[in-house]
């Protein structure tokens, strides 16, 4: 059996917080996940323009590491500078890789950035924010957290919607935990051609994100790029960041197989989705509290489905909790 969690948040997965901030001029922010542990992490990048930081690291080829902190930051390139904060929040707490006793310890942040710079915020490039912004998030974090207009989604637009940040969960056989968080800002459209459907719609729990479903007969399948991607197509100036964690004990190898199966959730969410102008960065986690017992190749198989179908989920979310900024309409001033 597979259900929402509780919260039906990323947060769901035991030992997961996630913080936020926002500059309001700016229209831009910081979403954090942030494990109580070092958790084991990997990537998974399918867009023809991201923006990342600490990436290379979490190849299972390389050491295979455990990070700290996972940082979805608007502000482009500068966004990056998230990190920073982050980085120097943790080392206050005393946390971060050590190398021996008596040398400073290293905190591990990998980050993804989206493209918001031009939803209509001032923001000057020689006051960056983002690592202060990276900091308060860090502070903020907790396992209660605002959909929508938040964090990373502040300045988000999905297709010709606005975008935001969405989160969705999946507890399994009532025990082991499965959870998603993108922020979502694609090119490409979260709905159905010429309706108020989301892609996801048949993957919805409960009414989630507004409980549409197709009116019969269907549409015939527009075979072209929609109508409502957004506006003029442009390198760098989109894409849907995302983060995935589960409580299942997985190695790096294993976690890759994950990442690349819950990639197709945003194939589920979005169309087109992993185009030359969108980012398509997810990473995963694994806290690692419960071991796989019996068929391994199974669970993990279940566990990369369910994990693709969160983040579809969590995608959606994020479209439909959108406010309207600006000249930005949300969904749900579109379709009322």
């Amino acid at each position: 059996m597979v259900r929402p969690g509780k919260r039906n948040l990323i947060t769901d997965v035991s030992g997961i917080k996630v913080g936020q901030a926002e500059d309001a001029r700016a229209r831009s922010g910081v979403t954090v996940v942030l494990p109580d542990m070092a958790a084991r992490t990997v990537v998974e990048i399918r867009g023809g323009a991201p923006g990342t930081r600490e990436t290379d690291a979490l190849d299972p080829s390389s050491l295979g590491a455990k990070v700290d902190a996972i940082v979805l930051s608007g502000g482009s390139a500068f966004g990056l500078d998230a990190a920073s904060g982050v980085m120097g929040w943790l080392s206050a707490q005393g946390r971060g890789f050590e190398i021996r006793p008596g040398v400073p310890r290293v905190p591990i942040v990998p980050a993804a950035i989206l493209f918001d710079l031009a939803n209509g915020g001032t923001f000057a490039a020689d006051k960056n924010p983002y690592a202060e912004l990276g900091r308060k998030a860090a502070a903020a974090a907790a396992a209660d957290f605002a959909l929508g207009n938040a964090g990373a989604g502040l300045g988000a637009v999905a297709g010709a919607y606005k975008g935001g940040i969405g989160s969705a969960s999946a507890i399994v056989d009532d025990d082991i935990a499965i959870g998603a968080l993108a922020a979502v800002n694609s090119v490409g459209s979260p709905l159905i051609p010429g309706s108020d459907v989301f892609w996801a719609f048949a993957l919805e729990q409960g009414d989630e994100f507004g409980g549409r479903k197709p009116r019969a007969p269907w549409p015939q399948a527009e075979l072209d790029v929609p109508d409502d991607v957004k506006g003029a197509l442009r390198p760098r100036a989109n894409t849907t960041i995302a983060a995935i964690a589960t409580d299942v004990e997985l190695s790096s190898v294993e976690l890759k197989r994950i990442a690349i199966m819950a990639a197709d959730g945003l194939a589920r969410a979005i169309r087109p989705s992993h185009t030359p102008f969108d980012g398509d960065t997810i990473f995963v986690m694994s806290t690692g509290a419960k071991a796989v017992s019996g068929d391994r190749p199974r669970a993990l198989t279940r566990v990369g489905s369910i994990a693709a179908d969160c983040l579809a989920r969590a995608i959606a979310r994020g479209v439909y909790a959108a406010e309207s900024l600006g000249e930005f309409k949300s969904y749900r001033d579109c379709f009322r």
